[in-house]
């Protein structure tokens, strides 16, 4: 696995719809034009979660305009896996769909286990802090892994 600041990366997870859009979020803004970064999921058969995009926007992070995309149709629409020096799963069905895509490809694949908050909570604000949680771990990890975020 290489540590050092990939020049793309690809984040991905289930639906396309709470982690992975909030981690391409979070890297553009912590980390501006260091690396091409996209998102996709599993599945693209949700839209945009509307508690991820809240609990992003609280962070100064826009994801209403997002479009979910599976890996296919990535494929489809012209983005090769090929292209990412890095692919980041946050979900375990993620990384496996991720490493069967690159099994001949020199892409480093990591794992981060971040909690899907989609089924957490009864009550709205039981909801929105499952998914501030979510969210700050992905914060988290995005420091820990590519450092202080880039100036300006």
């Amino acid at each position: 696995m290489s540590t050092g600041f990939p020049s793309s990366v690809l984040f991905c997870c289930d639906h396309n719809s709470v982690r992975s859009p909030m981690a391409e979020g979070f890297m553009k803004k912590l980390y501006g034009q260091r690396a091409y970064v996209q998102s996709a999921g599993v599945h693209s058969d949700r839209e945009i979660d509307g508690f991820s995009i809240s609990v992003s926007l609280e962070d100064g992070v826009e994801l209403a305009r997002h479009r979910s995309r599976s890996f296919e149709e990535m494929m489809d629409w012209g983005d090769d896996l090929g292209g990412f020096d890095l692919i980041i799963a946050l979900s375990p069905a993620s990384q496996r769909q991720a490493l069967e895509l690159t099994r001949f490809a020199h892409i480093d694949v990591e794992y981060w286990p971040i909690m899907d908050p989609s089924g957490l909570g009864e009550t709205r604000d039981a909801k929105l802090t499952a998914y501030r949680q979510a969210r700050d771990q992905i914060k988290q990890r995005l420091l820990a892994r590519f450092g202080p975020p880039t100036e300006g």
